[in-house]
């Protein structure tokens, strides 16, 4: 559903990516850690169309993102670190407003029903927004990409700054959309919770992808190793 091959960008003759191969199917929760400036935002802001590749390609759905931008927006939803929404207005107004952006509208029952599954408590949909936390503003988030029927999530730190009960909250969310047949890629610097959560995860560092892992073969403090030896100058087997 989502695919990177040899995918290049640079800002300022600095080479931020430097030809990522990386596939995400549907059912698959890729996690991708790294420090700051390792290319993670970058690689979800090319499959968004944000910015343009300097070589290589970005697909969604066997779509090439800088040739049908349209297309393939219709397949994606993005959660960021702080979702942008509209203050004043409530859960439902948000979630009706997005949904009508993108060529689609519900009964209002529908629409609490997404809020519902997107673990939104029912009292708080007619609530206005500026009075959530940044949980709840999370899970708006996820109801919107439900209303949208996205094939394919993009996060970029999504639980940062979420206390513990509602980043387990959050990753149980994105279990139910993976078993829905989503494909998810998160960039996160949360290694715990990519184990937890992700079914691959992949190592990037300085604008390369150094290693990939089955989530489900490692463990915690194996995870946390192979990190930090990536993480030191000349990578893991240096």
């Amino acid at each position: 559903m989502l695919q990177a091959t040899k995918l290049k960008k640079s800002y300022g003759g600095t080479e931020a990516l430097k030809g990522l191969d990386m596939t995400v199917e549907g059912g698959d929760i890729y996690c991708l850690l790294g420090a700051n400036g390792a290319g993670k935002t970058t690689t979800i802001s090319l499959f968004l169309n944000f910015i343009r590749p300097d070589g290589g390609t970005a697909a969604v759905g066997g779509l090439d993102v800088a040739e049908q931008p349209l297309e393939t927006k219709k397949l994606l939803a993005y959660i960021p670190e702080q979702v942008m929404l509209y203050g004043n207005l409530t859960a439902l107004e948000n979630l009706r407003y997005f949904s009508r952006l993108g060529g689609r509208d519900y009964s209002q029952g529908e629409y609490r029903g997404f809020l519902r599954r997107a673990g939104l408590q029912d009292g708080a949909a007619g609530r206005r927004v500026k009075t959530y936390s940044k949980g709840m503003r999370q899970k708006v988030g996820l109801a919107v990409a439900l209303a949208k029927q996205a094939k394919a999530l993009l996060l970029d730190e999504p639980t940062a700054g979420l206390d513990p009960k509602a980043s387990n909250e959050f990753s149980e969310l994105l279990l139910k959309l993976k078993a829905d047949g989503a494909a998810i890629l998160m960039a996160t610097h949360d290694l715990f919770r990519a184990k937890e959560t992700g079914t691959r995860i992949g190592i990037m560092k300085e604008g390369r992808l150094v290693d990939e892992l089955s989530a489900g073969e490692v463990s915690h403090a194996d995870l946390e190793k192979i990190y930090l030896q990536h993480m030191h100058v000349g990578g893991r087997y240096a």
